[in-house]
């Protein structure tokens, strides 16, 4: 599993992986076979064949994490500042048309904020790593009559619905008939 959560791995996250391979180092060294090593990890034995071979050219010190992928464009302070803002909402910045935070939204408000640049893969990168997940507004009709819904699935739909069958053992054969 390789970035699993999309979006690249927290810090803890990366220590927790760390801290996994560092044990797997810890079995090597005993002896353990990778399948055995894959089984207790519960990690697919390639990649203990691959933290395997990191450690006879390296050592312990080839398993240790060498930090995140790529250096995230915001500060603390600028992701601060982008966290608050989006947690006023779309309509304090003149999305007045639904109250949905789109990626082209949230990377056209970056941009104004900081002059920084992402791609919508990025915004939404850079989101999910921060906790914000995606969200998907109910489409609703406009005439939707919630009273009516209600009453008719109170009185109606027992009415139109067939009532549950009870068990009754049969048997698949075309030559034999059911049990009675």
């Amino acid at each position: 599993m390789r970035y699993g959560q999309r979006g690249g791995y927290t810090p803890a996250e990366q220590e927790r992986r760390e801290r996994v391979r560092l044990q797997a180092a810890e079995w090597f060294e005993a002896g353990e076979s990778t399948r055995t090593v894959a089984a207790r990890l519960r990690v697919h034995e390639r990649s203990v064949t691959r933290w395997r071979k990191a450690w006879r050219e390296g050592g312990r010190p080839a398993l240790l994490s060498k930090g995140p992928v790529s250096k995230e464009k915001l500060s603390a302070a600028q992701w601060a500042r982008l966290d608050a803002e989006l947690r006023r909402g779309p309509l304090a910045w003149g999305y007045a048309e639904d109250q949905c935070w789109t990626l082209g939204r949230v990377k056209t408000l970056i941009g104004r904020l900081f002059h920084i640049g992402y791609t919508i893969e990025g915004v939404g990168k850079l989101l999910h790593r921060h906790g914000w997940s995606v969200q998907v507004p109910a489409r609703r009709a406009i005439e939707r009559d919630e009273e009516a819904i209600v009453l008719w699935k109170a009185e109606v739909w027992p009415a139109v619905k067939e009532p549950r069958r009870t068990w009754v053992p049969t048997c698949a054969s075309k030559t034999r008939p059911g049990r009675d």
